[in-house]
């Protein structure tokens, strides 16, 4: 098979697959549990709080199916706002940070990558991926 047929075959399968890691709000639970901050997570929440801008970030709070409280920081230079509210559901691909207190949190919600966020994040909401 050449080269150009190969990857389209790639990216079709890719497209057909989701190309998205899928939920799995248990590892997320453990995560947490074992106190893993920089764990690569995936898992669906429901917003608690309606989102603020604090300079270049979005800030709320979802609560897991595992029942977590996690803050989400959204980084709005690298990735569009999201436009949730109280209530709605949402699907978080990030990393996990745990501040002292313990505070719970979730950070490189974005598709560009750097040092601090070597793997590429998304917030999936109403069928839309903001990155």
């Amino acid at each position: 098979m050449n080269r150009a047929a190969a990857v389209a075959s790639a990216a079709l399968l890719l497209f057909a697959c989701g190309g998205r890691e899928s939920a799995d709000d248990q590892s997320l639970h453990q995560d947490i549990q074992n106190n893993t901050s920089g764990a690569e997570v995936t898992f669906d929440a429901t917003v608690v709080s309606d989102p603020v801008q604090n300079g270049d970030h979005e800030r709320f709070q979802v609560k897991t199916t595992t029942g977590e409280i996690l803050e989400v920081d959204h980084n709005t230079n690298l990735a569009q706002g999201v436009p949730v509210h109280k209530g709605d559901g949402v699907v978080i691909h990030g990393r996990l940070y745990i501040d002292p207190g313990p505070r719970y949190g979730i950070h490189c919600t974005h598709v560009h990558t750097s040092s601090g966020c070597p793997d590429p994040g998304w917030i999936e909401y109403n069928n839309s991926y903001y990155e």
